[in-house]
């Protein structure tokens, strides 16, 4: 069963990504390192709700 999640940065909390990522193997929140065009560089993007 996979669930549709959107990733925001931790600095700037701008909603850059969306991606999928299956539950029942991945319960914990999703955290990616990414480039955040608001920020300029990569940065930490995690789960929101």
């Amino acid at each position: 069963m996979s669930k549709k999640v959107t990733l925001a940065c931790s600095l700037c909390s701008n909603r850059n990504y969306t991606t999928s990522k299956n539950v029942s193997t991945q319960p914990t929140r999703l955290e990616v390192q990414k480039y955040c065009k608001r920020c300029g560089k990569h940065t930490l993007h995690r789960e929101t709700k």
